[in-house]
């Protein structure tokens, strides 16, 4: 699945029963922020308690698409679940730790290395299978 707008598009890598791993490319802000949440409601809909967001093509957030990773973390967390960043840029990172939201996400380098943060039996295959 693939979907979002010119400025924004989120796809989902890999899944399993308790985790997806979602690509968000562009820019999250006031334009794309309906785009974002619709296109990750749909993926939490399914009763996710994980989400891993690849973030390394993600070019540019404001306060708005702060906002939209604040109510996932807040949902996630009501799920008992996390909400984990790979691949955050020096700009991400930097508005993470300027607002403090910096010790609510957890980051990692990789994609793998967030989900190695989670338990074994809630890891979707990494990397994904070809043709999926």
């Amino acid at each position: 699945m693939s979907t979002g707008t010119g400025r924004l598009a989120v796809s989902v890598l890999t899944q399993c029963d308790a985790c997806a791993v979602l690509r968000v490319r562009g820019e999250l802000d006031h334009a794309s922020e309906e785009a974002f949440l619709s296109s990750t409601g749909v993926v939490l809909a399914d009763g996710y308690r994980y989400l891993v967001l690849d973030v390394a093509a993600l070019t540019f957030c404001d306060s708005r698409g702060l906002n939209c990773l604040l109510a996932l973390h807040w949902l996630l967390r009501r799920r008992e679940g996390a909400l984990l960043l790979a691949c955050a840029g020096r700009r991400l990172s930097d508005l993470l730790r300027h607002t403090g939201s910096d010790k609510l996400f957890p980051q990692h380098a990789t994609v793998s290395q967030a989900l190695a943060s989670l338990p074994a039996e809630h890891r979707p295959t990494w990397p994904p299978l070809p043709g999926r």
